[in-house]
């Protein structure tokens, strides 16, 4: 039994239906009484097509991340599904990996299923500053759908966003380091996207406010995987480095594996902080002080700005959601 079905039974349009099934003020209490006997007769229960015939929405939406695996990534999308669900809206999941192409492709796919609107987990979403042109993709989804993004900032007509303040949050963290007599501060970074961008950003102006050169050697690109990023700071004997600053918990536990396996006395051979306050910041050994970016906080800016949006609110000031970030202390730190 289909909502085709239902509608012949009843000698109405599937759209009239579909209007039942939401509760539409466009139905006469008659008409509604007829198609729920005989729905309710038949045993039928409505199906997100079945809502969103000859309405204008779905009630679905399109949440896309790179890496489902990655911890920040699948908090992120636990939590929005979580808060879509109370608001009785489905989801459909895609993730996209890092290339371009296929960052485009997945926007393409995931339009297609009539979607209400499109959530993208991720700083990769946002591009570069220097290379706007990789984002022409997000700019025409937002002609489609309202498009939000979580981590990162992007300018434009019917894209909102929300993300941490992940400048001033490595900028605070690198000037504490200086401040209790670090000179020597390693940079671990696994991207070039815009979360990433504004971290090394931060980490740059703290060396100059501080009088300190900003070296190149001590900015290092690795993958984010943990016994990666040891075996290489195990491999570079020449790099002299007396503190770390990592932009993922995983980089930093690498940094920690390191030190473990050098003997070093963590804080006070070796101080280092992570970025994200994910699980691995508690199962490290010495737990790891790591800056909070609010995952949960920014999802919930996320849902309840869509809701007003997709409900006919007021959207001012809703279109750029920059908050605060925390560095959480604990054992790999001595500031």
């Amino acid at each position: 039994m289909n909502i085709y079905d239902i509608a012949e039974l009843a000698g109405v349009s599937i759209a009239t239906v579909s209007r039942v099934v939401n509760d539409s003020p466009r139905v006469s209490e008659k008409t509604k009484q007829k198609v729920r006997a005989v729905m309710e007769e038949n045993g039928y229960t409505p199906n997100v097509f079945a809502r969103g015939l000859g309405l204008d929405s779905m009630k679905t939406i399109g949440i896309l991340c790179p890496d489902v695996s990655d911890a920040y990534m699948a908090t992120a999308v636990a939590h929005l599904e979580s808060r879509m669900h109370e608001y009785g809206y489905d989801c459909i999941l895609c993730c996209s990996g890092y290339e371009q192409s296929v960052k485009e492709k997945y926007v393409s796919l995931i339009l297609a299923k009539r979607i209400d609107a499109l959530i993208m987990v991720g700083s990769t979403y946002a591009g570069m500053e220097e290379r706007e042109s990789v984002v022409q993709y997000v700019y025409d989804a937002a002609k489609q759908v309202p498009v939000f993004l979580i981590n990162g900032y992007l300018n434009g007509e019917n894209i909102y966003c929300a993300y941490g303040d992940d400048f001033h949050a490595t900028f605070d963290v690198t000037s504490q380091m200086i401040e209790s007599g670090r000179k020597r501060i390693l940079f671990l970074c696994d991207s070039h996207s815009y979360s990433a961008t504004q971290k090394m950003a931060g980490y740059e102006a703290a060396l100059k406010a501080n009088g300190l050169p900003v070296l190149g050697d001590l900015k290092l690109y690795v993958k984010n995987k943990i016994h990666t990023v040891r075996d290489i700071l195990l491999e570079r004997r020449d790099l002299s480095f007396d503190s770390v600053v990592a932009t993922d918990d995983g980089l930093a536990v690498g940094a920690i594996k390191y030190a473990n396996s050098k003997l070093l006395n963590i804080p006070k051979d070796l101080c280092i902080t992570g970025f994200n306050n994910s699980n691995l910041s508690v199962c490290s050994d010495p737990e790891l002080s790591s800056i909070d970016n609010k995952v949960e906080e920014l999802c919930n800016i996320t849902v309840n700005n869509m809701m007003k949006i997709l409900h006919g609110g007021k959207t001012e000031g809703n279109k750029d959601c920059k908050i605060a970030c925390k560095l959480v202390k604990r054992c790999t730190t001595d500031f």
